[in-house]
């Protein structure tokens, strides 16, 4: 389903609301920076690679990469000017090159590569138009090279369902609203896992973009089968 663009700019304008207390609601999630950095580490990244980390928020995917490997330069782009504040203010994410743009269309706002790898956490479920998404992300990527979406999914798994849908409400929504008095943001984070592809309808659009070698591993803990790494490659050259 194909949301709205104007969707994007609700989104952009209700992160910039909650920038300055989100790091302090994903110290409270169990496993949040931890599951980054698994996936992260999944990427497989070697020194001096070219990243480009979309959908960056507060830059917590962004320290996942350089703990991954230290010597990545890092491209961070998200919507959000109050996130990316946050961000830039930290000083172990000094060395990343910050982009205020749209994941839709990261080219346009200038980060064009070509890059080595891609890493997206919990974006592309939130983009108006996820294939055309993917496509332009695999134009951006070196021949060969990978990508990792770290996602929520939980459409083909019930159990996965009863348990995200619960600690959602139970959870997430009333702590995300005291300490943001943004309820309807982690309303929409609820809702919109629960309409995001489910780990197979992914993984086929990712090969629908053109992407190769589409793999899938799970998250520990509660997030076990609700929070997925999905790899891919862009395609080489055919000899």
């Amino acid at each position: 389903m194909h949301r709205p663009l104007a969707h994007s700019a609700r989104l952009a304008d209700d992160f910039d609301r909650v920038a300055s207390r989100y790091d302090l609601l994903n110290r409270m999630n169990p496993g949040y920076r931890s599951h980054l950095r698994i996936s992260a580490q999944r990427l497989g990244l070697v020194a001096d690679a070219r990243v480009l980390d979309l959908c960056c928020g507060t830059g917590l995917s962004s320290e996942a990469l350089l703990r991954a490997c230290p010597s990545v330069r890092v491209t961070a782009l998200d919507n959000s000017r109050g996130m990316l504040e946050v961000a830039r203010s930290k000083p172990a994410l000094a060395a990343v090159r910050f982009v205020l743009g749209d994941a839709m269309d990261p080219a346009a706002a200038g980060a064009s590569g070509p890059f080595d790898a891609l890493f997206m956490a919990y974006g592309i479920r939130n983009v108006p138009d996820p294939d055309a998404c993917l496509l332009r992300m695999r134009a951006l990527l070196v021949p060969g090279g990978r990508a990792v979406f770290h996602e929520y999914s939980v459409a083909d798994n019930p159990r996965a369902q009863l348990v995200w849908n619960a600690v959602a409400t139970a959870v997430i929504i009333p702590l995300g609203a005291a300490l943001t008095r943004s309820p309807e943001l982690f309303r929409y984070l609820r809702r919109s896992v629960n309409a995001f592809d489910s780990v197979e309808v992914f993984c086929r659009r990712l090969r629908r973009a053109g992407f190769e070698r589409v793999s899938v591993e799970p998250m520990d803990g509660w997030q076990r089968g609700i929070a997925h790494t999905f790899s891919a490659c862009a395609p080489e050259p055919k000899p």
